[in-house]
């Protein structure tokens, strides 16, 4: 709020009208051949521009440079002959110095009957008041769009954030710090195509609705296509597809899209979700650290001026080249005790029990690695690290070790306990490939109904050959929330997914 409305007292502050008094004026103003919803405006300038230009203009200073500006009205005072104003437009917000001799009876009259949250167009001169407040003094105004319903809590923010979340519009006018988060959220993910473009990248799009659950292990949602009659998936992934353009003969392709998955909501998770997934032809897993590492510096170059970031109260570091860490040596520092793949499947299910991790009977040790990993070692990380050499068992689409094939060629970089992407050396030998995806089959028929299904086309692709490559999945949407540092993925996501709201 501007110098001249916060100095005032409460009571000489103009509430807002309630709703059937708005309504009412939009009638009369219907009624009287006026339109309460106007045409384009032509604006000179935006407001962050005039306060910039005019930032050395002197108190009480007058001036014959004519701007006009459009916005939302967020304050109204009224003193008789003159009505101050605050007009916020998407860069900023400047005070409206109005005063009948300018403006003339009628049109004065006019604009004491405007609110709070009208949407006006106004012309006048620069100037700055005896207080030193930068103002516009009006001379001209066209009303824009008439708001029918007040502002919540409009001088001290927009609080709930059930509503917050479920009317992102009110909350994008009452919290300024919201609306830069997702300033800032535009700029990272035009900080990843530009990266990503200027590394020889092209940007492609994949199917959305596609036929087989593949690419990830995720629960996904289900849809029918009544033209077809067949059964459908919203993707869970972007990966299968993106493979397929490396081997009809793109070197370098990525996806920044939604995904889809039909699991829980969390502060790290929300059913809809963005990523980036990258291929690049005769590339691998160092590789694929090089662009992490890259393409999430410059995402965060775009919005913060340091590489050491405040996150939830720790302070997380950014610089330097982040290191890579085995999956096993992760679990043996938060168990106590050094364990590896060699250690008997008995111990380590002992050890998963001891951590409340339910167990399945036909868990090798592999898979209890990595439960005991997701369970209990994930969480201990702070700073980036990759962390390597994943189990077959828990990597399906991940080429395997030359010298060890119970390990494959993986990596997920984790930052302040929680995975920020998942890349592979990918598996490019369509036979091993092929008893992947039967294993996988078999763990669903089983019950596991996040396991892959057997992808014959992806199969028959990689039967043409596909070229050794690196792949990586990007999760967009928590890299956003480290980077403003926001506490819950739906701070990052403009609408996130709602209960019904109730009636």
């Amino acid at each position: 709020m501007s110098e001249e409305t916060k100095n005032q007292t409460p009571e000489e502050i103009i509430e807002d009208d309630p709703i059937e008094v708005r309504r009412n004026k939009r009638q009369a103003l219907i009624d009287a051949g006026e339109n309460p919803y106007g045409h384009a405006f032509d604006i000179s300038d935006h407001i962050e521009e005039l306060n910039s230009r005019y930032a050395d203009l002197e108190d009480g200073a007058n001036t014959e440079d004519r701007v006009q500006i459009a916005g939302r009205i967020m304050a109204k005072r009224d003193q008789g002959k003159i009505i101050f104003m605050e007009l916020k437009d998407a860069t900023g917000r400047i005070q409206l110095f109005c005063r009948i001799n300018a403006l003339g009876e009628d049109t004065f009259a006019a604009m004491k009957d405007l609110d709070v949250g009208d949407w006006i167009g106004v012309s006048g001169l620069m100037m700055r008041t005896r207080r030193g407040q930068l103002s516009v003094a009006v001379d001209t105004y066209e009303l824009l769009s008439k708001a029918l319903r007040p502002l919540p809590e409009k001088f001290h923010g927009l609080s709930d954030k059930e509503l917050r979340y479920r009317q992102r519009y009110v909350d994008l006018i009452a919290n300024e710090d919201v609306y830069e988060t997702f300033i800032k959220r535009s700029k990272i993910i035009s900080a990843f195509r530009h990266y990503m473009e200027t590394d020889g990248y092209f940007e492609v799009e994949t199917p959305i609705l596609q036929t087989i659950q593949g690419g990830a292990t995720a629960k996904p949602f289900i849809t029918h296509f009544n033209v077809l009659d067949q059964e459908c998936y919203l993707r869970i992934a972007t990966e299968l597809h993106l493979k397929r353009l490396l081997v009809g003969g793109f070197e370098r392709v990525f996806e920044i899209g939604r995904i889809f998955r039909n699991e829980g909501m969390d502060p790290t998770h929300n059913p809809e979700f963005t990523t980036m997934e990258a291929y690049r032809a005769f590339s691998d897993l160092e590789g694929m650290k090089e662009l992490a590492q890259g393409v999430i510096k410059a995402a965060n170059a775009a919005v913060n001026d340091t590489e050491q970031l405040e996150y939830h109260g720790q302070t997380i570091d950014l610089s330097g080249d982040w290191p890579s860490i085995p999956m096993t040596k992760v679990v043996s520092d938060a168990l106590g005790e050094e364990v590896d793949l060699d250690t008997p499947v008995e111990h380590l299910a002992e050890l998963a029990k001891k951590n409340g991790i339910e167990v399945n009977k036909d868990w090798t040790a592999g898979k209890l690695i990595a439960e005991l990993y997701d369970e209990i070692g994930e969480p201990t990380i702070v700073n980036p690290t990759f962390v390597v050499d994943y189990p077959v068992e828990v990597s399906p689409l991940a080429k395997r070790f030359a010298d060890d094939p119970r390990l494959t060629h993986r990596f997920e970089l984790v930052i302040a306990g929680h995975e920020y992407a998942n890349a592979f050396s990918e598996l490019n030998d369509p036979v091993d490939q092929a008893e992947r995806f039967q294993k996988q089959m078999e763990e669903k028929a089983s019950g596991d109904d996040e396991a892959m299904e057997y992808d014959t086309d992806y199969v028959r692709a990689l039967e043409y050959g596909m070229p050794p490559a690196g792949g990586i999945g990007i999760g967009v949407d928590r890299v956003v929330m480290l980077l403003t540092d926001q506490a819950s993925i739906r701070d990052v996501l403009l609408f996130p997914h709602m209960r019904p709201e109730a009636q």
